[in-house]
């Protein structure tokens, strides 16, 4: 940073702390440091002041002042993202929402939670099932996401099958707009018809338009009783025809998960070999919820005579330990990535649930040709598949320079058979570039007008999801 930016930010930092107290703003530079990186891997983008705020008082503020000084401003929950998206890719503020992280009620009558959007994912389930409730969406950062990173990306995670995304659980949200304004729209209502649509711009739309300060959340009754269980296929083909004679006979479990045979290896290499099927082509990894013992029971005996499979290859977990072990082969395959090679490429193409197979085969193809090792697995029931790639010994600069022609086959792959580029992660600052491969000319013209409308002045999360949004919509090429 040149000296006449440094004295600006300096400057801005002074005002901030003026209008919401000195110790919620900070610009040490370890600190900074630690706000740079999400959990994309091998991205870090420095942001030139943190601010952590307490309230929607210091939120509205902070935009306010950020807005009318044209300083770009980055909203940032708890860090979990693996797309870049709470980092700040054009220097300036870093918004953390970390501090409004209070449940602010459970309304049993209702089936609504009330809450601000640095509440723990998992601390919103966990206190909605003391009441008999569920916070159902739950994606594999439960425990470390934040609910309004949660909506900003619209999550989803492995019970979507039944349940649903993030989006079908946000009946009302407060917001402050790029120029401090505070905006409600919706509340403890289950209907509401009342002009546009303002919730369903703001899930997903990534910190790029609003940024969240109260969420009030769908509950719904928490099932009386649960089974897990893990079903081993030869093949991949296997696997995902049962997911399709499971769904058509009218078992809807409430999760699907899938493993293919590289995935495996991989999870057994990282187990020393301790987990079920080490040597099986794909993993089924079912959980079947309902309102008594004998439902999950009756669907059980379903499934075990509409699959092909060997019966007496079917474990379901008898208890919370046997649970946790049928789990933890799929929960742990990114810590595994990471102990493989720190640098892997991670992506999370959506295709249509019965073409999981072929891109996986063709993917797989389109890998080996290239000599790189690739492990995939992902949500069986939605066609969600989570796409990470090694490096297999390439050197750093060699794998930087590969990387954008391995991100750009596996999306025009995703797409050619019916899907897009991302399923839950979001475009962020790593996919921005690849916007166009998925949506027409018209779609993301429509996109920046509508970003436009909220953020006039271009402050808000710049640089993601947008390759050229420092432009004016006018002065930008159509794609």
């Amino acid at each position: 940073m040149n000296n006449k930016n440094s004295n600006r930010m300096v400057e801005i930092s002074g005002i901030i702390a003026g209008a919401i107290g000195p110790g919620k703003v900070l610009t040490d530079k370890d600190i900074l440091d630690k706000y740079s990186r999400d959990e994309t891997a091998d991205l870090s983008l420095l942001p030139d002041i943190l601010v952590r705020a307490r309230d929607t008082s210091d939120v509205s503020a902070v935009l306010k002042i950020c807005n009318d000084n044209n300083i770009p401003v980055t909203p940032r929950g708890a860090g979990s993202g693996v797309t870049g998206g709470a980092l700040a890719a054009r220097g300036g503020v870093i918004l953390s929402l970390e501090l409004l992280n209070k449940i602010i009620e459970i309304d049993c009558e209702n089936m609504v939670a009330v809450v601000e959007p640095g509440v723990i994912t998992g601390d919103i389930r966990r206190a909605a099932l003391t009441m008999g409730l569920l916070y159902p969406p739950d994606p594999a950062s439960l425990d470390i996401c934040s609910i309004g990173g949660n909506v900003a990306e619209n999550a989803g995670g492995p019970m979507a099958v039944k349940y649903g995304t993030t989006k079908d659980y946000i009946i009302g949200l407060e917001f402050v707009l790029p120029d401090g304004s505070v905006i409600t729209t919706g509340g403890k209502i289950v209907k509401n018809a009342t002009g546009y649509n303002l919730i369903g711009m703001l899930l997903g739309s990534e910190g790029t338009l609003a940024v969240i300060t109260k969420i009030f959340l769908r509950l719904v009754p928490a099932p009386g009783a649960s089974k897990d269980i893990l079903i081993p296929f030869d093949t991949i083909d296997e696997a995902i025809d049962a997911v399709g004679a499971i769904l058509r006979n009218r078992i809807v479990p409430s999760a699907l998960e899938f493993m293919e045979e590289d995935a495996i290896k991989l999870v057994s290499k990282f187990f020393s070999g301790n987990i079920p099927f080490p040597d099986a082509g794909a993993h089924l990894l079912i959980k079947i919820d309902g309102s008594s013992d004998d439902s999950i029971l009756s669907d059980m005996e379903h499934i075990s005579e509409i699959i092909n499979v060997d019966p007496e290859k079917i474990i379901a977990a008898e208890s919370d330990i046997q649970r946790d072990k049928l789990w933890k082969a799929r929960r742990s395959i990114r810590e595994a990535i990471h102990l493989e090679d720190p640098a892997f490429m991670a992506e999370d193409c959506v295709v249509p649930r019965a073409a999981i197979p072929a891109f996986v085969k063709e993917l797989k193809k389109f890998f080996e040709i290239r000599g790189l090792k690739s492990i995939m697995f992902g949500h069986a029931g939605d066609g969600n598949v989570h796409v990470d790639v090694l490096r297999s010994g390439r050197g750093y600069d060699e794998w930087k320079m590969l990387q954008p022609s391995l991100k750009e086959g596996i999306y025009k792959m995703a797409i050619s058979m019916g899907g897009t580029i991302t399923g839950e992660h979001g475009i962020g600052f790593s996919r921005k570039d690849y916007l166009h491969l998925a949506l027409s000319c018209d779609e993301i013209e429509l996109l920046k007008r509508i970003k436009k409308a909220f953020d006039p002045k271009m402050i808000l999360n710049p640089g993601k999801i947008f390759s050229d949004d420092h432009k004016e919509p006018d002065d930008s090429p159509p794609c």
